[in-house]
């Protein structure tokens, strides 16, 4: 999980996000997908920008995008994984069930450009569990293992 280039996979635009998750803003931490291998792995893209909702209180004078939401942008991407395993055209959630190893290596500034590297560790049924890379110039900023679980919302 170490490439910031595009490889063989596809490309995912906001719009077609939208269509996959239910997330909208200020919550749709992610702005694009590429190199989607569905059911398998993708690199969520964050552009960070100086306006983003959380960083008038986390912290003034001092902004840093908080670690939960690099996971939750991480989990976003996963989201987009499972669901363009499957097709990408029912009524299906997917939820956190798990979150494991997090660590936080450096801060997310407003500016960055945030690379999410997700990897499907292995699924069965509805149940997936990924490891997750955020990296900005290819440095690493936060991991996580995380598992999550497909529902059918209708």
């Amino acid at each position: 999980m170490d490439s910031e280039t595009t490889g063989t996979g596809q490309d995912v635009d906001l719009n077609q996000i939208m269509a996959m998750i239910p997330h909208r803003y200020p919550f749709l931490l992610i702005d694009a997908v590429t190199d989607l291998h569905p059911g398998n792995r993708a690199i969520g893209i964050k552009n960070v920008t100086f306006n983003e909702p959380f960083f008038q209180g986390h912290f003034p004078g001092h902004p840093i995008m908080p670690g939960v939401l690099i996971v939750e942008a991480m989990a976003q991407t996963a989201a987009v994984v499972v669901v363009g395993g499957h097709g990408g055209d029912d009524n299906s959630v997917v939820y956190f069930m798990s979150i494991d190893g997090a660590r936080f290596r450096k801060p997310v500034f407003p500016g960055d450009r945030l690379m999410l590297h997700v990897e499907k560790l292995h699924g069965r049924g509805t149940v997936w569990k990924f490891k997750g890379e955020a990296r900005v110039d290819g440095q690493l900023r936060a991991e996580a293992t995380y598992t999550a679980m497909m529902v059918n919302e209708t």
